[in-house]
Formats: C-alpha cells, sequence, structure tokens
C-alpha cells in the first residue's frame, strides 16, 4: 500500500505543471505596468498632446485605435508562438517594442510618426496585454487556472488606478513628451527584467485533448458552428460594453448631473469591474459554459437597459454603475476561460488569439461608432436602448456555444 502510495504521489507530481516560482506575481507587476502605460496613459496626455501640436483629437484617437486593430491582428500570430515556445521571448520583446513605440511616439515630428508609433505599439499589446499573460497562467497553472487568472486581472484592474493619476501628475510637471519618455523608461525597467527573468520556467507540452471535440485541428475548430456563434456573441458584448464604457459620462451630463458625478459612476464602475472578477471562481464552479456566457451577457444588456431608461436617483444609477461594472469584470474572464471551457488548453494561444481578434476590433471601433451613433439614433438613452437590443441577440446566441463533440 504504501508503494502504491508513493508511486501515485510521483505520478501526480510529473503530471503537474513545473512553474515558475515568482511568474504568477511577475505577470501581475507587468500587467498593471504595461496597460497602465500603453494603454490608460494616453486618454489622459491626448488632450495635452493636441493642444500642443495642434494635431486633431479624432486624428490623435484614431492612431491610438489603430494600435488596437494592429493588437488584434497579430494576436492570432502571437498564439501561435506561445503555444510551442512559451510566453518569456514574445513578452519580452514585446516589451521592448513598447518601449520603442513610446519613444516614437514621445519624438514623433509630425502625425505621421506618431501615428507609426502607435502601429507598433499594436504589436507590443498583443506580445504583453492579457492574452499572452492567460496563455501563461493558462498552460501553468492548469487545472487551477481560472484561480490564477482571477488573481492577474485583479492587478490588471488597477492599472489606471495607479497610473491615471501618476500620470496626471507628470503632465502637471512635465510636457506630454517629457511624460511618455519617463513613462517609457519605467516601461523598460520594470517589464522587460521581470519578464525575462521571472518566465525562465520549462513550458510545459500541450496538454492532452480533454473532449472528443478538442481532437480536432484548429482549422477545423475555428471553422466549427460554436466556435463562430461564440465569436460572434463575444465581438457583440464586447462592442456594447466598450460603447458604454465610453458614453456612459456623456449620458449623465445630458441628464444634468455634474461632471463629477458623471466621472464618480465611471469610476465606480471600474471598482465593480474588481468585485466581479473575485466572483468568477465562484461562478465557474456552479454553472455550464453556456449557461455562464448567456447570464452574463444577458446581465449587461439589462443593465444597459436600465441605464437607458431609468434617469433617477442619481444613488440608483451608481449602483447600475457597479453592477454594470461587476458584469465586465467577470466577461472577462468568461473570455479568457472560453476555449478551456470548450476545446481544452493543448491549443489554447492559437485558438484564444483567434477569439480575440474580433473582440479587439470590436473595443476598438467601438468609442467612435458609439458616439457617431448617439446623434442620428436620437440622443444617448437612445443609444443605450440599441446596444442593451445588441446585448440581448448575443445572449441569445451564447445559448448555442456549449461544448461539443461533434467536431472531428
Amino acid at each position: 500500500m504504501s508503494n502504491l502510495s508513493t508511486a501515485s504521489s510521483v505520478t501526480a507530481t510529473l503530471d503537474k505543471p513545473t512553474r515558475p516560482r515568482r511568474a504568477l506575481q511577475a505577470l501581475c507587476l507587468t500587467q498593471i505596468t504595461s496597460w497602465g502605460i500603453v494603454y490608460y496613459a494616453f486618454p489622459v496626455l491626448n488632450p495635452q498632446i493636441t493642444s500642443a501640436t495642434g494635431w486633431s483629437a479624432a486624428m490623435t484617437a484614431a492612431a491610438f485605435s489603430a494600435a488596437l486593430l494592429v493588437s488584434a491582428l497579430a494576436g492570432i500570430r502571437v498564439g501561435r508562438i506561445l503555444d510551442t515556445r512559451g510566453p518569456r521571448t514574445v513578452m519580452t520583446t514585446g516589451s521592448v517594442i513598447g518601449t520603442v513605440s513610446l519613444i516614437i511616439i514621445a519624438t514623433a515630428p509630425n502625425l505621421a510618426l506618431f501615428t507609426a508609433g502607435w502601429l507598433l505599439a499594436g504589436l507590443a499589446m498583443a506580445s504583453t496585454f492579457y492574452q499572452p499573460a492567460f496563455a501563461a497562467l493558462t498552460r501553468w497553472w492548469a487545472p487551477d487556472h481560472v484561480r490564477a487568472l482571477t488573481i492577474v486581472t485583479l492587478a490588471g484592474g488597477l492599472a489606471s488606478t495607479v497610473f491615471a493619476p501618476l500620470t496626471a501628475q507628470l503632465a502637471g510637471h512635465f510636457s506630454w513628451r517629457h511624460t511618455y519618455l519617463i513613462l517609457a523608461t519605467v516601461l523598460v525597467a520594470v517589464t522587460v527584467p521581470a519578464h525575462a527573468l521571472a518566465l525562465r520556467g520549462p513550458w510545459p507540452p500541450a496538454p492532452p485533448p480533454a473532449t472528443a471535440g478538442a481532437t480536432a485541428t484548429t482549422a477545423t475548430i475555428t471553422r466549427s458552428r460554436p466556435f463562430l456563434l461564440l465569436a460572434t456573441a463575444l465581438t457583440l458584448s464586447a462592442f456594447a460594453m466598450y460603447a458604454v464604457v465610453v458614453t456612459l459620462v456623456p449620458l449623465l451630463l445630458d441628464r444634468g448631473y455634474s461632471p463629477a458625478q458623471a466621472a464618480w459612476a465611471l469610476g465606480l464602475g471600474g471598482a465593480g469591474q474588481t468585485l466581479g472578477r473575485t466572483l468568477y471562481a465562484a461562478l465557474a464552479r456552479r454553472s455550464s459554459p453556456a449557461v455562464r456566457a448567456v447570464a452574463l451577457v444577458g446581465l449587461g444588456g439589462v443593465t444597459t437597459a436600465a441605464l437607458a431608461f431609468i434617469t433617477g436617483p442619481y444613488l440608483l444609477l451608481a449602483v447600475l454603475a457597479v453592477i454594470a461594472g461587476t458584469v465586465r469584470g467577470n466577461l472577462t474572464l468568461l473570455q479568457a476561460t472560453a476555449i478551456t471551457d470548450r476545446w481544452g488548453a493543448n491549443r489554447y494561444g492559437r485558438l484564444s488569439g483567434i477569439l480575440a481578434a474580433p473582440t479587439t476590433t470590436a473595443s476598438a471601433l467601438a468609442p467612435f461608432a458609439g458616439t457617431a451613433l448617439a446623434v442620428p439614433l436620437g440622443g444617448y438613452p437612445h443609444l443605450f436602448a440599441v446596444l442593451a437590443l445588441a446585448s440581448a441577440a448575443a445572449a441569445l446566441i451564447a445559448w448555442h456555444t456549449g461544448p461539443t463533440a461533434d467536431i472531428t
């Protein structure tokens, strides 16, 4: 009996992936830093950029959105590399590219070079943001990857909390160009050594397929009905979610609330997002993938509809903003686990990169499209009603995205 017990213990040890000791802590730190500097610094600095250069806000914002589109496309190739080589080289190189891109942006003498810097930043986003971090955690932390994903997204949620005020403080003492150069120094000093040193563990072999559907090729899965419907549902949901985020403040301003009240509502949504991520693991244990997707996407639509039709009091709107943020926090983890829930983890990088491409594109286009649609639709309340319908359609589609054994 003792020999059998020892053998079982050895087998379990061999089957468990060898995790780098500091990988989880390093990824928490680098997600805060990468998101905070490469993503969240821009909306803080853009007014100063346009004022100092004379470039139009629409064109500078378009350059930023172009970076997100590049990130969506590059993420597919990055996912393939992650599956075979692991995250260390990808994320370290991405941090270097991010630093170079910020230097180009900071020193750009014209809008063309400024845009080129942002296009390069899109490669850095694809190589350092959630997607490669999720791939690393899914492989190294399996089967306990949901806990690890939750921890990293909780940390990532602090990026704006840390770097938006820090960027504003720097911009109050330096020009936007010098601010970006300072942030680039922070980025390279924190993320390059963290990725290079903390992600040095051996990359485990791809786990065997856990379901019948997982034996299919990547091409077969991505052309399958469940995958296409999942991508459609998440894309519609992402578009509605990001359009709501960017238009919540003007909605409240139009209803007579002060800028401070509108900003607080948006900030409370961010707090709800962090709260939501702490609840996802329990939700995942108690629901199937399709039911979970329908519930979260549908609840997002309900909160959007409520914001469309409920004009006050302010306390009620603040509660709705928290609930909406809670749903957003869960939706981030829903997408992170969508592949493993349905097709296993053996091709996570490639499949998640393909799945993320349309949702990232939708999140890039949503701020422009949402603002542009508000006028022809007759105002922000009507826009929110349309976005609620989009979420309802996404929830109906998500019902048909459960794991399937019909893919061969």
